[in-house]
C-alpha cells in the first residue's frame, strides 16, 4: 500500500513525497494556514502566494528527512530548512536567490525545528497579534500528545479582556495574565501559557521580534516541571529532556494517517511496541513506517479493504 512505499524505496518513490507532504499537513495541521489571514495593515508584505510557500518549507523540510531517513528528534532540532528568495528573505536570511526550494542552513539557535517554521507560528496567530494560548495548546496538543480540556463556558475571550490601561496598550502577556487570574482558567493556563510566551518573539508572520506595540517583550516562563523555558531554544530544549512523549505522538498520529480513523486505548501497546523498537534504530524515520505497516491493525485492515476490492 502507500505507507509501504517510502519504506522499500523511500529515496525513489515520488510517491512517497506525496504520502510525507500529506502525512505532514494532517498531522501538522497545515490547512489552518489558510484560516489566518494576518492584518493587511501591520503585515504588508504577507501574500497568499508567501503563505503558500510557507507551508511548502514544512512539507518540503519533512519530505526530506523521511527521504534521507534522518531521526524523527530532527524534527525539533534542525538547523536547517528548505526556502526559495521569497521564504529566505521573509526570515531575513541573505544570498538564497530565485524560485527553486533548497536547503538552508542557519546559525540562529532560536530558529530550530518545526517550532522555528513560519507556517507553524502564523497558524497559531490570530489577525492582528501572536496568540500564546494558541501556541501553548499547538505544542500540547499537536507535539505533546497532551490536549488541555476545553475552557469552561462564560469565560470573556482574551480579546475581551481589557486591552488599555491608562492609555497605554497592554501587551498580550499582560492581558493574558489578567485573563489566567481566574482560579478555574489558571488550572490548564499555567501550563499553556509559559510554551506559548517562549515563542512569543516570533511576531504573528513567524519573524522575529523584540517588541510588541512599542513595548519590550517579557517571554520567561516555566515548563510544567519547573524548567525555565524563556526563548524558542530553551522550550526545545525542555522538549527534548523526554523524548517519549514527542515520539509516541508522533507515532499515533502516523498510525491514525495509515489506518484511516483514530488510534483507540486498545492500539496503545502497538504505539510503544513501535517507539521501542525504534529507539533501538535511532529512532529513523523508516522504523516508524516499518513499525506501522507490519502491526496487526495495519495488516487485518488492508486484508479487509482488499476483500472489500474484490
Amino acid at each position: 500500500g502507500e505507507l509501504e512505499r517510502p519504506v522499500t524505496r523511500m529515496r525513489e518513490d515520488p510517491r512517497s513525497e506525496a504520502l510525507a507532504t500529506r502525512f505532514a499537513a494532517q498531522w501538522l495541521r497545515l490547512d489552518d494556514l489558510d484560516k489566518v489571514h494576518p492584518d493587511r495593515l501591520l503585515y504588508p508584505d504577507f501574500h497568499q502566494r508567501l503563505a503558500d510557500e510557507l507551508r511548502r518549507e514544512t512539507e518540503l523540510f519533512f519530505s526530506n528527512l523521511v527521504h534521507q531517513d534522518g531521526s524523527i528528534l530532527d524534527l525539533f532540532t534542525a538547523d536547517y530548512s528548505f526556502m526559495n528568495e521569497r521564504v529566505a528573505r521573509h526570515y531575513g536570511i541573505d544570498g538564497v536567490i530565485g524560485e527553486d526550494f533548497r536547503r538552508v542552513d542557519y546559525a540562529d539557535e532560536n530558529r530550530r525545528g518545526l517550532l522555528g517554521h513560519a507556517s507553524i507560528l502564523t497558524l497559531t496567530s490570530v489577525a492582528g497579534r501572536t496568540s500564546p494560548v494558541l501556541r501553548g495548546k499547538y505544542v500540547m496538543e499537536v507535539i505533546m500528545g497532551t490536549p488541555p480540556p476545553p475552557p469552561p463556558p462564560g469565560i470573556p475571550t482574551l480579546e475581551e479582556t481589557e486591552a488599555a490601561e491608562e492609555g497605554r496598550v497592554l501587551t498580550t502577556r499582560e492581558r493574558l495574565e489578567i485573563h489566567a487570574k481566574n482560579p478555574t482558567c489558571n488550572a490548564c493556563h499555567r501550563f499553556m501559557d509559559p510554551i506559548g510566551l517562549s515563542l512569543d518573539s516570533y511576531g504573528v508572520t513567524g519573524k522575529w521580534r523584540v517588541r510588541e506595540n512599542g513595548n519590550a517583550l517579557d517571554t520567561r516562563g516555566d515548563f510544567y516541571d519547573g524548567t525555565p523555558i524563556n526563548n524558542p531554544y530553551e522550550l526545545q530544549q525542555a522538549l527534548l529532556k523526554r523524548p517519549i512523549p514527542l515520539v509516541r505522538t508522533f507515532t499515533s498520529n502516523l498510525m491514525a494517517y495509515a489506518l484511516g480513523r483514530r488510534v483507540e486505548y486498545f492500539d496503545q501497546p502497538t504505539v510503544r511496541r513501535i517507539v521501542r523498537e525504534a529507539e533501538e534504530k535511532d529512532y529513523r524515520m523508516s522504523a516508524f513506517f516499518m513499525g506501522v505497516v507490519k502491526s496487526d491493525a495495519f495488516r487485518m485492515q488492508s486484508v479487509s479493504a482488499s476483500v472489500q476490492d474484490y
